[in-house]
């Protein structure tokens, strides 16, 4: 994989220049993409290499993958369904022109599964073909995981993010709800939908989403004393496979025999009840997000959309109301998680990526922090007997992404 932090430590020494490394990347696509499928679209080479000749900030020579979820002015953007296809927005979205200020250099569009939702699309696992890349940011995870590009963007809803990146071995990072900005991306649910980054390390993630955002996400909180760590086996722990259910036990091991206090959380039954309220605000939001669409294309959506677009709209706005209750209680009950701890470590997904195609997994263990809005960022706790990667998240108390970030990465350096 390539690497951010690398990457600008090279073009800083004056070892390589920005556009040589964004060529390196587009070599990269070239090379990897056909057996893969992660890209949607790759923008024209010489405007690219040209572009990040110019580039300035932070991020020149980094050059970035964007699920194609994401309006981009000089791009196609299809939402990942035939309904837009040759869309061509006139903006950016805004952490798209973000990304640009900083230096980076935008090289194609991801693959997304249709609408962000959950039916596969077609990308495959770089670390095994056989199996899910998971979704719905599936090309960005596996861009980043084949070494194609340093750096993408996701989206989660559920589990879009946290899940891919557990799945190709990457880190994947949701920040806390808000800090992004969604404008200019398709909505599926806007109290859940979350603007997400991939990169090869906690390190290159939070160094990508830092220099984006103009925020201190710099992994440096535990350098001079280990981070206090709740293990939280949740109302879904028997959903982990063993596989999982060991690979967390490990880590939690590793990280008490390197100085950490590491205590059990039990899970408060306001969490476990928003969990399961999750659905309902998704869908009952996606009825309403995507109903012009609904009305004139069911046709040509998926049986599994129409599905959960079709709940939504049966669902009565009481009950609606009643889950945002649920979730706003949950929010505050969050709090109390980290009174006596920095992070929380617990699953990214049951298990490691599924073989097939059929399905991108399930988002179970990620969807209650998009709910609750808390910053989690993904990291391979160790493989199982396939070699392919177990991915658990730090998850930090709302507004502290620096401390989830940062515990990943003393996390990743025991191993």
């Amino acid at each position: 994989m390539q690497s951010v932090t690398a990457i600008r430590h090279a073009i800083e020494a004056g070892e390589r220049t920005p556009k040589e490394a964004v060529g390196a990347a587009l070599n990269g696509i070239a090379a990897a993409d056909a057996g893969v499928g992660a890209f949607e679209h790759v923008g024209d080479r010489d405007v690219i290499l040209a572009t990040a000749g110019r580039s300035k900030g932070p991020l020149a020579g980094i050059a970035v993958g964007v699920k194609d979820i994401f309006d981009t002015h000089d791009m196609p953007t299809g939402y990942g369904t035939p309904i837009y296809a040759g869309h061509k927005p006139r903006t950016d979205a805004a952490v798209v022109a973000m990304l640009r200020r900083a230096g980076a250099t935008i090289v194609g569009k991801t693959v997304t599964t249709p609408y962000a939702f959950l039916d596969p699309a077609g990308t495959r696992n770089p670390l095994n073909q056989h199996h899910t890349p998971g979704g719905s940011s599936s090309g960005s995870a596996a861009a980043v995981a084949a070494g194609m590009v340093p750096a993408a963007i996701g989206t989660q809803t559920g589990g879009s993010v946290i899940r891919p990146a557990a799945f190709c071995g990457v880190s994947g990072y949701k920040p806390s709800f808000r800090l992004v900005p969604t404008v200019g991306f398709k909505t599926f649910s806007w109290t859940l939908d979350t603007v997400g980054f991939f990169a090869a390390k906690a390190a290159d993630v939070a160094a990508l989403a830092g220099a984006a955002t103009g925020r201190a996400l710099a992994v440096d909180a535990f350098e001079d004393s280990a981070p206090r760590i709740g293990l939280y086996r949740s109302g879904a722990w028997n959903e982990a496979s063993r596989d999982m259910q060991e690979a967390l036990a490990a880590v939690a091991e590793r990280a008490a025999n390197a100085g950490a206090r590491v205590t059990d959380i039990a899970e408060p039954a306001e969490l476990s009840a928003a969990r399961e309220a999750h659905s309902l605000i998704q869908n009952f939001e996606a009825a309403l997000a995507l109903s012009d669409e609904f009305d004139r294309f069911a046709d040509r959506m998926s049986a599994k959309l129409v599905e959960a677009l079709q709940s939504g709209r049966n669902t009565p706005p009481e009950q609606y109301d009643q889950a945002r209750r649920i979730a706003r209680r949950a929010r505050t009950i969050s709090h109390s998680l980290f009174e006596e701890v920095d992070i929380l470590l617990t699953p990214s997904a049951p298990d490691a990526a599924p073989e097939g195609l059929e399905s991108t997994g399930s988002p179970i263990f990620a969807k209650l922090w998009t709910l609750t809005g808390n910053p989690c960022v993904n990291l391979t706790a160790g493989y199982n007997a396939a070699g392919l990667p177990l991915g658990v998240q730090t998850v930090a108390a709302f507004g502290r992404d620096a401390a989830a970030l940062s515990g990943a990465h003393w996390l990743e350096r025991l191993h």
